[in-house]
């Protein structure tokens, strides 16, 4: 792996790393919040229903972390296919424009002759 396939395979993992902290930020919030207005429950209850929830959303967080890398990967095929054909026909079609063009050369030159 060269010096700039590192280089984006770091940021990529800073960039899940910092979505996933986002997500899980947002989702402690989210269940202090439920648990703040449950009033039967015990701090254990409460501490128990926090951590399962939690656990979850890294669940969660990890799997569409998962499926963006997917997707962005199979995009990135896709891209490289496209551009691979495109490459060989315009590769193709600068061959034949040479060719045409060496074709009347020759004949300008043998018809000057």
């Amino acid at each position: 792996m060269d010096t700039s396939e590192e280089a984006a395979r770091g940021l990529t993992d800073i960039q899940e790393f910092l979505y996933q902290q986002a997500h899980l930020r947002a989702a402690r919030r989210r269940v202090s919040d439920f648990v703040a207005r449950e009033p039967g429950l015990t701090r254990e209850q409460k501490s128990d229903i926090e951590r399962w929830y939690l656990q979850e959303q890294t669940y969660v967080a990890h799997m569409v972390t998962e499926h963006i890398a997917a997707s962005v990967s199979a995009v990135e095929r896709r891209h490289q296919a496209r551009f691979g054909h495109w490459l060989r026909g315009t590769l193709t079609a600068m061959l034949l424009i040479t060719a045409a063009m060496a074709i009347c050369v020759t004949v300008v030159l043998v018809g000057a002759s």
